[in-house]
């Protein structure tokens, strides 16, 4: 009488594919992946996680979100930034800056919110400014 119909499982990444996330859990557009490394600026729309090694600067009005494997030597300028990988070099964020467990700053951080987990490293000074307009 009642019938179960069988449910399809989301599909799965390819393998080697980035398992990060944005903050907002969703799976990101733009990814640079772990084995990729740039030297040089960066300039990005809405949203960016880099997996990989990055030397240079990184301007943004939009959202990046540093994964567990990155390796960061450069001085950030965004909207918001999550780090879970490691960060040489200053960050400016113009919303908000999260320090999730893993992730280590290098550096000085300026933003109007701030979140810094108990296993996360963050050797520098802490801003906290009011929103920019």
């Amino acid at each position: 009488m009642f019938g179960s119909t069988a449910k399809s499982a989301p599909p799965t990444p390819s393998k080697g594919a980035s398992q990060s996330l944005t903050a907002a859990g969703k799976r990101p557009e733009n990814v640079l992946s772990e084995g990729v490394s740039i030297k040089g600026d960066i300039t990005f729309g809405t949203e960016l996680v880099i997996d990989g090694e990055v030397e240079g600067t990184i301007n943004s009005t939009g959202a990046l979100t540093i994964g567990q494997h990155a390796q960061i030597r450069a001085e950030i300028s965004v909207a918001s930034v999550v780090v879970q990988g490691t960060v040489d070099g200053n960050v400016c964020a113009s919303d908000r800056c999260v320090l999730e467990a893993g992730a280590t700053i290098r550096g000085d951080v300026e933003a109007p919110r701030m979140a810094v987990d108990e296993n996360a490293s963050f050797q520098g000074s802490a801003k906290i400014i009011s929103r920019r307009s």
